[in-house]
């Protein structure tokens, strides 16, 4: 059996709903859909999530939410009108957006999840009409009734491990064809909670990992994997084939923006393998994400490049002899609720890479101040704009000279680097880079890495 996820553009309107359904008849092993909200037609257009958030804002301050609330609903009724599904379906979206937004607002992070989650929920409910609209047995499953039990804050929620338990006995044994909504689930006290960005990815790999899928089949709006941002590097053609979990790890750590790395780890944990498609271009094998593959020694999978990051540089001379300075800097860190990305380190120096939007203004002042307080170093220099290279394949592990020819080819470009790390397993290393160099740099890796492979 095959989970299949349908993102946001594949259920934008009424025609891409269509390929969908087309999609998921072409093959008897789909059978179980998870559905995002409906996203954009265009470029200037609005994604209902978008829309609901304005919604639930107008409800939370009071305002007169009539068009907002129109400007929802408008969304679903073209699709259904397009799709001729009748006025029934319509009759019950518009009674769920009007129960949600009479629900209490005492709690604004419950209330805005609670309208957010009508996108999926309501998404899910005219996908199910539209398959029965072709004669197929389907049917839309609420993650309430289902097991979907979420825990923590709203908008951030994670799963409680007994869902696996109870969706696995939910779906034991069924006919036809579920349409399950994405992005959220229930606390045990029944208020909805969403999950972070990459909601409806989180949803449909734990939903795969319920069942013990096959395969997990994620939909969106790529032919593949790319082996580099095609924003960066536009002449890039051809997707990545097959890769591993580590290497799809690493490089979404770095921005690979197909996935979030957390979103598929139910996924991962399970072992299903992940098969990254295009909706628009079903024929495509695009790329499939597995345990293990054969490898060519010496060979790059990708290249993926993160900024927002900001180094705390730390020297002080004879560092290395000084018993126990790098637990109290970590000490430093938890005491104020910072966590870190790296910390490279040398005999008389160490760095601490921190994403930025985890780290204030406030928490840089008070670490600082601690740090010249407590370990008394020579100097502390906070670099800002940092971005991070990662150079991924598994093929690099026990190649000589891979590090060599990435610094040679940003040496050969004038781009300096401030730090470099390599994973204990060799299948990545990780470069420093000023932001502005960012572009450049990528842009030199590829043609380092894959220009020579053509």
């Amino acid at each position: 059996m095959k989970v299949c996820k349908f993102g946001g553009s594949s259920l934008a309107d009424a025609k891409q709903l269509t390929k969908v359904i087309d999609i998921v008849l072409a093959d008897p092993q789909r059978r179980m859909v998870v559905v995002s909200a409906p996203g954009k037609r265009n470029k200037a257009d609005t994604k209902v999530t978008d829309l609901l958030i304005a919604l639930a804002q107008a409800a939370l301050d009071g305002a007169d939410t009539t068009a907002a609330r129109s400007a929802v609903l408008s969304r679903y009724a073209s699709i259904a009108k397009d799709l001729n599904l009748g006025e029934s379906i319509m009759t019950e979206i518009e009674a769920d957006i009007d129960a949600r937004l009479a629900t209490p607002k005492a709690d604004a992070g419950i209330f805005m999840d609670t309208l957010k989650a009508a996108g999926e929920d309501n998404s899910a409910k005219l996908a199910a009409e539209a398959f029965k609209a072709r004669g197929v047995k389907a049917r839309y499953a609420s993650p309430k009734d289902t097991g979907m039990i979420l825990e923590g804050e709203s908008g951030n929620a994670t799963l409680d491990p007994e869902s696996y338990r109870k969706l696995a006995r939910a779906f034991a044994d069924f006919e036809g064809i579920v349409i399950y909504p994405g992005f959220f689930g229930y606390r045990r006290d029944g208020s909805v909670a969403t999950f972070p960005r990459g909601g409806s990815d989180i949803t449909g790999s734990i939903l795969a990992a319920a069942v013990r899928a096959d395969v997990y089949e994620n939909f969106t709006d790529v032919d593949s994997v790319y082996p580099v941002d095609p924003r960066i590097v536009p002449e890039v053609e051809d997707g990545i084939d097959t890769m591993t979990y580590r290497e799809m790890r690493e490089l979404a750590y770095a921005g690979f923006g197909v996935f979030n790395d957390e979103a598929i780890q139910p996924a991962v944990q399970a072992r299903i393998p992940i098969n990254v498609r295009n909706t628009n271009h079903p024929h495509e094998p695009g790329t499939m994400i597995v345990q293990s593959r054969r490898v060519t020694p010496g060979t790059v999978t990708g290249i993926a490049s993160a900024g927002g990051f900001l180094n705390i540089i730390i020297d002080k001379y004879l560092m290395n002899r000084e018993i126990g300075f790098t637990r109290r800097l970590l000490a430093i860190l938890e005491d104020e609720g910072v966590s870190y990305e790296h910390i490279p380190s040398g005999i008389d120096s160490i760095s601490v890479i921190i994403r930025g939007d985890k780290f204030s203004q406030a928490q840089e002042k008070k670490v600082v101040a601690r740090i010249k307080r407590d370990l008394s170093p020579d100097s502390v220099i906070v670099t800002h704009d940092y971005v991070i290279l990662m150079v991924v394949g598994e093929g690099m592990a026990f190649s000589a000279g891979m590090l060599a020819k990435a610094t040679g080819a940003l040496a050969e470009h004038g781009i300096n680097i401030s730090m470099v790390n390599q994973g204990a397993s060799e299948i990545s290393f990780m470069l420093g880079i000023r932001s502005a160099d960012r572009d450049r740099a990528v842009r030199a890796l590829y043609a380092a890495f894959f220009s020579d492979a053509d």
